[in-house]
């Protein structure tokens, strides 16, 4: 009988993995791999959320070079000046702000995202942003485009559950196959929660929270595919 791709990716050989996750305080997508055994550690340029001995406070890219990672995900890198919502602040910025802020924080944004998508000795890489603008797609190295586009709600089984929300998450994937949805919500009750946060200091934060369901999806597909490779090298 022959073998599925996705029996394949499943098959999780006994390995746990060195997994990074880059540019995230709240730990969700760390605890998942964690959950599952890995040796998963989550860094950001702010403290984590809450205490942890498995979160580093530091760039991303210095830290994905100091041990031989076999996974990094950077889940929650700075996409205000990169996601189509925003490209409006590059002809007319906010009060306080000016031109020149706005098209310095949009190249510091790209360059982030090109180092961390073009890192060479991590064989498996997953980069999560909203939908781009031609601009910032004009300045990251090595652009394609998103492998795919997900939905919270795909990953929920609880209308009431944190994971129903709607939410266009891209992904850029490098060696990692695209996630399977594993909900069984079809969307008609999403809330739309993110989009209506409320302004105010801590709305960015709220509005880049991961959701559960996506992460334990990612912690067992692209842990097995990563395991997998692995076993196999």
């Amino acid at each position: 009988m022959q073998t599925s791709m996705f029996q394949l990716f499943d098959a999780h050989p006994n390995r746990p993995l060195k997994v990074l996750i880059g540019c995230e305080q709240s730990g969700i997508v760390r605890d998942a791999f964690n959950a599952l055994g890995h040796d998963a550690w989550s860094c950001d340029l702010m403290a984590a959320d809450r205490p942890t001995n498995r979160h580093i406070v530091g760039d991303v890219r210095d830290v994905m070079m100091w041990d031989d990672w076999d996974l990094l995900a950077v889940m929650h890198p700075p996409c205000t000046r990169l996601c189509n919502s925003g490209v409006r602040w590059l002809t007319t910025p906010p009060p306080g702000r000016t031109l020149a802020d706005m098209w310095q924080e949009l190249d510091e944004g790209a360059a982030l995202f090109s180092d961390v998508w073009n890192v060479e000795h991590i064989p498996m890489v997953a980069v999560e942003n909203p939908v781009m603008h031609r601009h910032a797609k004009e300045r990251i190295r090595n652009f394609r485009p998103a492998a795919q586009s997900v939905q919270p709600w795909q990953f929920g089984t609880d209308e009431a559950g944190p994971d129903n929300e709607k939410k266009r998450t891209c992904l850029w994937l490098r060696n990692l196959p695209k996630l399977r949805a594993t909900g069984t919500l079809d969307g008609s009750t999403a809330r739309d929660s993110v989009h209506k946060a409320s302004p105010g200091k801590g709305r960015w934060k709220e509005r880049s929270r991961f959701f559960p369901g996506i992460a334990a999806a990612m912690a067992d597909q692209w842990g097995g595919a990563a395991q997998l490779a692995a076993h196999a090298a």
